[in-house]
């Protein structure tokens, strides 16, 4: 961590770690989901040591303190000295990823899908019914 008093809010997001390109941090700043201190914030947005940033990952949301700035972008390790999480989001994340443990496979749910030719040749053998019979003009 260096001497850095001001960083632009991408640059950091960028440096922190949470998006892979600054191009990505400032399409999600556009998009409105970077909060700084409790406000929407531009890309330019000058960040200091002790700011409060929420911000989302996909369907993940973070509330972190800015502990640091760094010049340029560094290794993960480094990079995560930059931040502290919030015990409020730390444990909010815990639950919600508790609950997605704990969801029902959505794959349970394609037998219960569009049926297969077979199926279909099953269906009919049960209703008594045959292919010809299905249609509703008749050469009568």
């Amino acid at each position: 961590m260096s001497e850095l008093q001001t960083m632009r809010l991408d640059k950091w997001l960028w440096c922190a770690r949470f998006y892979k390109t600054r191009s990505l941090a400032v399409e999600e700043i556009g998009k409105g989901r970077v909060t700084v201190n409790g406000q929407n914030a531009k890309a330019s947005r000058e960040l200091r040591a002790g700011d409060t940033v929420a911000l989302r990952q996909g369907p993940v949301a973070r509330t972190v303190v800015v502990r640091g700035l760094m010049p340029s972008r560094g290794p993960a390790s480094v990079a995560q000295g930059l931040y502290a999480e919030t015990a409020d989001s730390l444990a909010e994340r815990e639950r919600l990823a508790e609950q997605r443990r704990l969801a029902p496979e959505p794959a349970a749910t394609l037998t219960e899908g569009r049926p297969t030719k077979r199926d279909r040749r099953d269906i009919d053998r049960t209703r008594g019914t045959d292919w010809n019979d299905r249609w509703s003009a008749s050469i009568d």
